[in-house]
């Protein structure tokens, strides 16, 4: 997308509001703020109808999720509408689930708007790795067994070659997938590959903090499996611990049954 750089800032502004993992009162302050302050509301797929009623009803609203495979709404077609908006005077926020600025493609749509002469702002929100560790009461961190924490993908860029996400597997790090369900095969592989124990626990969190959230545990030599036998295909954190003992060394952690 083309946009034409002006010397003065337009009337509007755009925040990029993080909505957390889904519960509304994971929100923060600030992004209750920006909400109730909006003329207009460009939400994505897994923004929870619940946070939307936050908005005044006179609240223009529009959807422009994307769903795996089936693009309806491609990056470009987004940052053109919210920078034509805030150009006309608009309050606009641009409602993600969790953190904008993790996997939330906040660089395009940021570049977008400054490029316009628009003032844009990032308003932070729960990403869904601490959301994960707080459903299953699992800390991302713990001294003497995990001092690294990793927050990657296995998905990327139409076109792009797969990226090498088990790199960052040593003893010592707990490493977080996003939208990596369907890779869940080559992460395992990855991983083992490059020594980590098959014994390795790992946790699956589904639907964090939604009412249907569920808490799903395996090794990582059964990850795919485990995902296929109890059905899980779309939104899931998966949570490795890679842990070590008071050496450095790998510890002989007791793993959980699925």
């Amino acid at each position: 997308m083309t946009v034409s750089p002006v010397t003065q800032k337009a009337p509007g502004w755009l925040a990029l509001v993080g909505a957390g993992p889904g519960a509304r009162d994971l929100l923060t302050v600030r992004a209750l703020q920006r909400l109730r302050q909006a003329d207009t509301v460009f939400y994505d797929r897994l923004v929870d109808e619940e946070v939307l009623e936050l908005a005044p009803p006179a609240t223009k609203r529009v959807f422009v999720g994307k769903h795996v495979g089936a693009h309806a709404w491609p990056q470009d077609r987004i940052n053109t509408v919210i920078v034509a908006e805030a150009l006309k005077g608009r309050r606009v926020v641009r409602l993600k689930s969790g953190d904008p600025s993790i996997f939330g493609r906040a660089a395009e749509e940021l570049a977008a708007a400054r490029a316009a002469g628009i003032n844009a702002e990032i308003i932070p929100g729960v990403t869904a790795a601490c959301a994960a560790a707080a459903q299953t009461s699992l800390p991302l961190t713990e001294r003497g067994v995990s001092d690294t924490l990793v927050l990657t993908t296995a998905r990327c860029k139409a076109g792009d070659p797969l990226p090498d996400c088990a790199r960052h597997a040593k003893p010592g790090t707990t490493i977080v997938f996003y939208m990596s369900v369907g890779q869940a095969s080559r992460v395992r592989d990855g991983l083992l590959r490059l020594g980590m124990p098959p014994s390795t626990p790992v946790t699956i969190a589904v639907d964090v903090s939604k009412p249907g959230a569920r808490t799903v545990f395996c090794n990582i030599s059964a990850l795919p499996e485990t995902l296929g036998q109890h059905e899980i295909s779309g939104c899931a954190t998966i949570v490795i611990t890679y842990p070590k003992n008071r050496s450095g060394q790998i510890s002989p952690k007791t793993t959980r049954s699925c």
